[in-house]
C-alpha cells in the first residue's frame, strides 16, 4: 500500500487505484477535507462559514506536480475558496507567503525527499507552520466522511497567480540582521550546488549570485526527473563530491526536492554531515545572539555542546518539526531544527529553511579564516548508527520500550518519544514506528565503532526481551 495518511498530510505514488494510491481521486477527497476544515473548523457538522478564505499553494518540480496542483486548487474553488497560486515553488518560499498574503493556510504539493514517483499535500495553518496532530487528525476524519458542500456557481473562489515569492523569500533572507551578504561577496566563494532537478536548482543559484559567491550547478534543471535518489544522504551524492575537488570549490550544496533539507559537501570533497548542518549555523547565530537551542531526540548531541560553549540552554524535542516547533516556542529558543539538515530560524519564521541555513553559513565562514574541512573538523566529533528492528504483529512494542527503560533506569532516561538513554559519552533512541511493526535504534557516540557496537548490544537486548 502506497497511500500515506497521517496527522502531516497526505502522501503516495502517483497511479493505481484509489484509496491505495495518490489518485486524483485521492487528492480532490484530501483537499476538500482540509478546505472544509478552514471553512467549518471543528465540527463539520456546523453550517459553512460565508467568509471568503484564501490559501497559498506552491509545489515542487515532481513530474505529477502540475497534475496534482490543478486538482487541489481546482477543488478548493468548488468550495468558494480564493487561491494565490505560487506555481513552482519551495516548502519555505509557501510558509512565508502565507502570512504576508494574510491568508487562512497553505498547501505544498510535495514529497520531500521521496523518489518522483511519489507526491503528497503538506498543510499549513494560517501562521504559515504545519497543523498539529490534532487538526491533522480531523480533516482525516472529515476526508473519511465525505461531509463536503461546495459552492453554488455565483460563490466559486478565484485564483490569483503570484511568481514572484521566491525572489520576496530571497530578499527576506537577505534582509536578515545576521547574514551579511557584503562579507560573503569580499571572500569570492566558489560553490557546487546539486538542486536534484527541482526548484532548488533555482531559487539556491539566484540566492548565491545575490551573495557575490560563484555558482556551479549540477542537476539544476526543474524537470522532476531526479538524477538520484533525493534524499541527501552520503551514498546518493557521490557526483557532487566529485566535482567540488574537481572544481576547487569552497564547499558544495545540496538541497532536496522541496529545500527545506540542507546538507553540505566540504572542500576535500566528503560530507559535512547533515547533522552538523545545523550545529554550524547555531555556532554562528549563537555567537552573535546567545540563547537557547532546540533539536528532536534523533539529532547529534554536538549541538548541546555549541549551545554550552556559547552559554546557553539546550532542549530535545519529540521527533517531528511540529514538536520542535512547539518546544522552541515554549523555551524561546533563538535557533533550531532537526539532524536531517533542517534548520529552523525563529527570526525568519518557524519552519525548516534551506536558503536560510545556507546564508547563515555562508556569513559564518566569511568570518572564519579557513576551509570547510577545517571548520567541520573543529566541533565535537560524533557518529551514528542508525537501525531497525522488524517485529511480528503479535509483539508488544510499548512492553519492550518499558522493560528497556527499567533496566537502564539508573541513567538519564527520556521517554516523550520512545525512550531515549544518555550514557556519560554515548546515547541510544528506541522509538516505535506508527505504521509498522518495527523499533527504530539510533545511537551516537564518539566513533563510528562505538556507535555500532552499542546498537548491536540495544538491539540483542531488545530481541531477549521480545523473545525473538
Amino acid at each position: 500500500m502506497t497511500l500515506i495518511k497521517s496527522i502531516s498530510g497526505i502522501r503516495g505514488t502517483i497511479g493505481g487505484k484509489v484509496g491505495d494510491n495518490l489518485t486524483p481521486v485521492d487528492a480532490v477527497k484530501f483537499a476538500s477535507a482540509y478546505g472544509t476544515f478552514l471553512q467549518k473548523g471543528r465540527d463539520s457538522s456546523l453550517p459553512r462559514n460565508d467568509k471568503k478564505l484564501k490559501v497559498v499553494i506552491g509545489r515542487d518540480a515532481r513530474i505529477s506536480g502540475p497534475m496534482i496542483h490543478n486538482l487541489v486548487m481546482n477543488t478548493l474553488l468548488g468550495l468558494g475558496i480564493d487561491v494565490i497560486d505560487l506555481g513552482l515553488s519551495t516548502t519555505p518560499t509557501v510558509e512565508i507567503a502565507v502570512p504576508m498574503e494574510k491568508a487562512d493556510g497553505g498547501i505544498i504539493l510535495t514529497a520531500s525527499h521521496n523518489p518522483k514517483q511519489w507526491n503528497a499535500l503538506k498543510l499549513l495553518n494560517a501562521k504559515g507552520e504545519f497543523l498539529s496532530g490534532k487538526e491533522g487528525e480531523l480533516i482525516l476524519e472529515i476526508a473519511e466522511s465525505e461531509a463536503f458542500d461546495f459552492s453554488d456557481v455565483d460563490s466559486l473562489g478565484e485564483i490569483t497567480i503570484n511568481d514572484a515569492y521566491m525572489d520576496i523569500h530571497i530578499d527576506e533572507v537577505l534582509d536578515l540582521p545576521l547574514v551579511d551578504a557584503e562579507a560573503v561577496a569580499k571572500r569570492k566563494f566558489k560553490v557546487v550546488v546539486d538542486g536534484v532537478n527541482s526548484s532548488g536548482g533555482i531559487i539556491i543559484p539566484k540566492l548565491l549570485e545575490q551573495m557575490g559567491v560563484e555558482c556551479v550547478k549540477l542537476y539544476c534543471e526543474p524537470n522532476g526527473h531526479f538524477p538520484h535518489n533525493p534524499e541527501p544522504l552520503k551514498e546518493h551524492l557521490g557526483d557532487i563530491c566529485k566535482l567540488v575537488v574537481a572544481e576547487k570549490a569552497d564547499f558544495g550544496i545540496v538541497v532536496d526536492p522541496d529545500v527545506d533539507r540542507l546538507a553540505f559537501i566540504s572542500n576535500d570533497g566528503e560530507m559535512f554531515g547533515e547533522e552538523y548542518t545545523l550545529v554550524a549555523c547555531a555556532d554562528y547565530v549563537l555567537s552573535k545572539t546567545p540563547g537557547n537551542t532546540v533539536s528532536n531526540m534523533s539529532s547529534s548531541r554536538a549541538l548541546r555542546d555549541i549551545t554550552n560553549k556559547h552559554s546557553g540552554s539546550y532542549q530535545a524535542s519529540a521527533v517531528g518539526e511540529v514538536n520542535v516547533v512547539e518546544l522552541m516556542k515554549k523555551t524561546n529558543a533563538i535557533i533550531g531544527g532537526e539532524g536531517n539538515g533542517g534548520i529552523i530560524y525563529p527570526e525568519s519564521h518557524y519552519g525548516r529553511d534551506s536558503l536560510v541555513g545556507v546564508a547563515l553559513f555562508l556569513t559564518h565562514l566569511a568570518n572564519l579564516d579557513m576551509s570547510v574541512a577545517e571548520l567541520r573538523a573543529s566541533y565535537p566529533q560524533y557518529y551514528m548508527s542508525k537501525n531497525k528492528i522488524e517485529l511480528t504483529p503479535q509483539i508488544d512494542v510499548d512492553a519492550i520500550l518499558v522493560a528497556m527503560a527499567e533496566k537502564y533506569k539508573n541513567e538519564e532516561i527520556n521517554t516523550i518519544d520512545g525512550v531515549k538513554i544518555d550514557f556519560a559519552e554515548s546515547w541510544v533512541h528506541l522509538r516505535k514506528s506508527n505504521t509498522e511493526p518495527i523499533i527504530r535504534i539510533y545511537t551516537e557516540a564518539q566513533t563510528q565503532e562505538l556507535a555500532d557496537g552499542l546498537a548491536i548490544r540495544i538491539i540483542a537486548e531488545i530481541k531477549a526481551v521480545a523473545g525473538i
